[in-house]
């Protein structure tokens, strides 16, 4: 049998199939699958054939199409005429290579090299870049929140027409809701344009979605429309509109959700529409706003600009439970006893918790409603959100509902995303607001008259 080649090693390899031999050339992977051989090509894709099918193999130079070290120079315009647009830099899949002799996907594409791998974002914008990080954005934490806001304002303080954030997907709905409170919470609105963007394949796979969307989102940024802060368009989500290429959806920050493991088209709307479309064809990018985002940009309230947006208490502990037969009150009581400042309920349907005992039967339903009340009478926010994710929490409709009223659950009204809400809890705990008064008030967006699905 022959030697096999080494994870991390170029090389040419020919392999025996039914159809005669092949040759291929790529990165050696580690294994797809035992007893297999994985060879990543040039193009982008990769090969798997058994390690008896392999026939002889020949070591090859690195290839600089897949050097992870060779350096890029710095695209630049010549033209002042174009607006100028700072690229914020946190890491995600957008900013990750593979590291070819693991496998592994890590967070380690530096801005520059962002800028430099599409060179046609010279004709957009005047482009510069700033770090914040190389993370992955399950690690991102309220206290990254306040640097990307603080990072956005001075963009724009130093002359900036927009914004646009590289950040992973994973919680990228999450921190795009983080800073529209930040900036519109108040009533006010930020300077121009914050464009969130993120990749689902990492830029050097032939599938990856990342230069689209990023072109798009440098798009918003540079010729996008004013935010006017009442539409949730004070920070926006621009992600890939299906799973083909060609049209990227610009997203309310406030009523998105990543809705798919690994689709390209992961990032959907919540009893909301797109706020606009932009799609690139032969005759260029083009942004399209949809006929609703107009309307709401030609109603909207004046809004001053916020150039020092608010900040999220680092501090703050917010405890998360979901609803159904595994919801116990140990589990509240052993949580609230350390101190939390909230708690938010993924409740079932129109917003219920199991608190009721109609047949005598089921007494830790019971002990949750008394453990409850108890979070009630230390003052202690709970906040219900819809665990069906479409659709609002409405506590009219059923006696269930009436009685969590009566408790004083809070959550009633409100038909944003789960995440929405719960940040929006965090931010108003942040600024020592009333959480009763404040939840069900619309302040930028996150609550929509008309649900649309």
């Amino acid at each position: 049998m022959v030697d096999l080649p080494t994870a991390g090693e170029r090389a040419r390899a020919t392999f025996a199939t039914h159809n005669g031999e092949v040759e291929h050339s790529g990165l050696v992977l580690p294994p797809s699958a035992p007893k297999h051989i994985t060879i990543k090509l040039d193009n982008g894709y990769n090969v798997s054939f058994p390690n008896e099918a392999l026939v002889s193999w020949e070591p090859l130079e690195a290839s600089a199409a897949m050097s992870t070290t060779t350096p890029l120079v710095a695209t630049e315009t010549t033209s002042d005429d174009l607006p100028r647009v700072r690229l914020i830099h946190t890491g995600g899949t957008i900013a990750s290579k593979v590291d070819y002799a693991t496998g592994a996907v890590e967070a380690r594409f530096e801005p520059n090299e962002l800028l430099d791998a599409l060179p046609e974002l010279a004709s957009f914008a005047r482009l510069d870049a700033v770090k914040i990080g190389n993370m992955f954005s399950d690690d991102i934490r309220p206290q990254h929140w306040n640097l990307i806001a603080a990072a956005c304002a001075d963009a724009f303080a130093e002359g900036c027409r927009g914004v646009v954030i590289a950040h992973g997907t994973d919680t990228l709905h999450i921190t795009s809701a983080a800073l529209n409170f930040a900036f519109a919470g108040k009533g006010e609105r930020p300077a121009g344009p914050v464009a969130m963007v993120g990749s689902q394949r990492s830029s050097d796979r032939g599938s990856s979605d990342a230069a689209e969307n990023l072109l798009a989102a440098v798009q918003w940024a540079a010729n996008g429309p004013l935010p006017v802060g009442d539409a949730g368009d004070s920070v926006v989500v621009v992600m890939h509109d299906t799973s083909s290429d060609g049209v990227m959806a610009v997203h309310s920050g406030v009523a998105v959700r990543k809705m798919h493991s690994s689709r390209r088209d992961a990032f959907q709307p919540v009893n909301a529409e797109p706020l606009a479309k932009i799609s690139n064809s032969h005759d260029g990018w083009t942004i399209i706003p949809l006929p609703w985002y107009d309307e709401a940009r030609n109603t909207a309230g004046e809004r001053p600009v916020n150039t020092v947006p608010t900040t999220y208490e680092t501090g703050q502990r917010i405890a998360q439970f979901i609803a159904g037969p595994w919801l116990h009150a140990e589990h509240i009581e052993a949580v609230a006893n350390t101190g939390i400042q909230g708690v938010v309920i993924h409740g079932t349907g129109l917003g219920h918790l199991p608190i009721d005992d109609p047949q005598n039967d089921a007494p830790e339903n019971q002990n949750l409603w008394r453990s409850l009340v108890r979070c009630m009478n230390r003052e202690l926010p709970v906040v219900i959100v819809n665990q069906c994710i479409h659709g609002p929490v409405d506590m009219n409709v059923y006696s269930k509902g009436r009685k969590q009223k009566s408790m004083g659950l809070l959550g009633h009204g409100v038909n944003s995303t789960p995440e929405t809400i719960t940040t929006k809890l965090h931010w108003a705990l942040s600024q020592n607001l009333n959480i009763a008064d404040i939840m069900t008030k619309n302040l930028c967006g996150e609550h929509r008259e008309r649900l649309m699905e």
